[in-house]
């Protein structure tokens, strides 16, 4: 008992290179805590990209599926974190892509029946003002959202975000502010007393 306490507490201690490492000689606890350690970080993203609970769970499995399959060719030139999140941007806009038609026309529904769904009084409470928030986001175009997503929900510097999307910081700082441009006229509707 005392043996396996003792390796999962150094499994713990060790450095993400450590842990990729382990996992390729075979050491599937190492694996598990790779996931461990960035699993909920992997699913905000996704849930912030796809919207949908139930998607993103699918997605965040599908992430580390393709890690564990590639991670011989895990070079380390990106902080894991990065590099997962990267995988998790590619899935979700894969997801993005092939339900598009469907979140959009949907959205559209919603926001024809705007009256019935926000009592125009601002007696909205904190549970509809974010689900009114990730339907508007999900409206963004994928392009945008990704960056919205990384850098306003994930915290991610704005040269991280450069990295994970491959894309100069210039571009990230412009779709960042049109993101946010967009997004206050999809919610205006919605908040029409809110000014920022």
């Amino acid at each position: 008992m005392n043996e396996i306490y003792s390796t999962n507490e150094s499994l713990e201690k060790a450095s993400d290179f450590e842990l990729v490492e382990k996992t390729i000689d075979g050491d599937q606890s190492a694996f598990a805590e790779i996931v461990k350690r960035y699993k909920s970080k992997v699913a905000i993203t996704i849930n912030g990209m796809v919207g949908d609970p139930d998607d993103a769970d699918d997605i965040c499995q599908e992430v580390f599926i393709r890690f564990y399959k590639a991670i011989n060719s895990f070079r380390g030139d990106a902080g894991l974190g990065t590099y997962l999140t990267r995988i998790a941007i590619n899935l979700s806009l894969n997801e993005i892509k092939r339900k598009k038609v469907k979140r959009f026309l949907s959205f559209e529904k919603i926001a024809d029946e705007g009256s019935d769904l926000i009592d125009k009084s601002s007696n909205t409470n904190a549970g509809d003002n974010k689900e009114i928030v990730q339907m508007a986001i999900q409206k963004l175009d994928s392009k945008y959202r990704s960056v919205l997503v990384l850098r306003l929900m994930d915290n991610f510097s704005t040269e991280e975000t450069a990295k994970i999307l491959d894309l100069p910081i210039g571009t990230v700082l412009s779709r960042l502010s049109r993101a946010q441009i967009k997004l206050k006229e999809y919610l205006k509707p919605y908040f029409p007393d809110y000014e920022n």
